[in-house]
């Protein structure tokens, strides 16, 4: 009899599905080799990453699909509502169910047990699968995520993998660390004074966008972004806080044409783990714009670490991205971003900002509207 791992494989593959994020666990550790020898896979470092890097790779054509310990679904639900359900993005989830069935650790059961709940009270979709039978379940929820423009979570039980046959993982051979790494840094000494306002900044940048792709962090910066230039290839984002800089990587491996993020200093450190997964996949058409005024300047401008304590330019580098600058006028900005957009690298641009806010409008556009003129501009321009 076929074991449930292939069978899961087989139903994703009849499905569509052409885009993995995944994170391990010890109940799929036969599933999850299969999924990187079959599928396009991204290797997270926390769940609600994938939230974002999946919605960028399905904004640009792609049929993603996260699969994940059931965990990490409690720092998903704030992203799952306020990204994809407002904006009807698709998100089918593979969980392994933890905390209920055979469960030998106690610090799974609280979330495990009330999972259902949690998530019936999120309004979030959820299917059980307790039982092998039952692993065909899994084709609807794939079915429904995508016809529903929403997400859908397959809650799998131990107990379905209980049986099989399969052995994927004895076969998979583990990482091997180098005895020797060299770490190259280039970064910029000088400790630069800040000379203008990010609106300032996103006007410059906005002058100089011709077909790339933009993604707007939430908030003020969006609509200072849909004040200085609106276009249809401008995603804004109106909620799912730290998720910029992943929704562009998403974009990014799923496309061709450059991608343009700009991202906010508390956003990139309320998420570094975006950065991780970045510099890990490396895309050479992705550019984060690092707009970093010391302060969450949507909320008042209290002040974020960033303005005495942290280097955004270094995290970047620690994360494995080589090609940064650091520019504090509107010149250096637009003499750097040209460069950036000549280059096949990716890029991290730290723009060290005055705190402040100009009055910008509302974005009059609903998430739902704005995620549609979005695709339809990226199948229009052929991306």
């Amino acid at each position: 009899m076929e074991n449930p791992e292939a069978k899961v494989i087989a139903i994703l593959q009849k499905k569509g599905i052409d885009f993995t994020a995944t994170l391990p666990c010890d109940r799929i550790k036969n599933l999850l080799p299969l999924i990187s020898t079959n599928f396009y896979e991204v290797n997270l470092t926390r769940e609600e990453n994938g939230v974002g890097i999946c919605a960028g790779a399905y904004l640009a054509g792609a049929k993603p699909m996260m699969l994940i310990q059931s965990t990490g679904l409690g720092n998903m639900i704030n992203a799952l509502e306020s990204l994809n359900l407002v904006c009807k993005i698709p998100l089918p989830v593979l969980a392994s169910w933890r905390g209920v069935y055979k469960e030998g650790i106690e610090a799974q059961i609280p979330l495990g047990v009330h999972l259902p709940n949690i998530l019936y009270g999120a309004g979030l979709k959820y299917t059980l699968i307790e039982e092998p039978e039952k692993i065909d379940l899994l084709e609807k929820v794939i079915e429904d995520a995508f016809s529903e423009r929403r997400p859908h979570i397959a809650l799998i039980s131990p107990k379905v993998w209980e049986g099989s046959g399969c052995c994927a993982w004895k076969a998979w051979k583990a990482p091997e660390r180098g005895k020797e790494r060299i770490c190259t840094y280039t970064l910029t000494q000088e400790i630069l004074k800040p000379q203008m306002l990010r609106n300032e900044a996103i006007s410059a940048l906005a002058a100089e966008l011709d077909e790339e792709i933009i993604v707007a962090n939430l908030g003020v910066p969006c609509k200072e972004l849909y004040a200085a230039r609106d276009r249809a290839l401008n995603f804004y984002m109106f909620g799912s806080m730290g998720l910029a800089s992943a929704i562009g990587l998403g974009l990014a491996l799923c496309s061709e044409r450059k991608v343009v993020v700009f991202d906010g200093d508390g956003s990139l450190l309320m998420n570094p783990n975006a950065l991780l997964e970045i510099g890990r996949k490396a895309p050479k058409n992705l550019i984060i714009i690092g707009l970093d005024n010391g302060a969450y300047g949507s909320t008042g401008s209290q002040e974020t670490c960033a303005l005495r304590y942290i280097d955004l330019e270094i995290l970047a580098q620690a994360c494995g991205i080589e090609n940064t600058f650091k520019v504090n006028t509107s010149k250096s900005l637009v003499e750097v971003f040209r460069k950036c957009k000549e280059q096949e690298e990716l890029s991290f641009i730290h723009v060290i900002l005055k705190p402040g806010n100009t009055k910008a409008p509302n974005i009059p556009i609903s998430p739902e509207e704005l995620t549609k003129r979005f695709m339809g501009a990226l199948k229009e321009s052929g991306f």
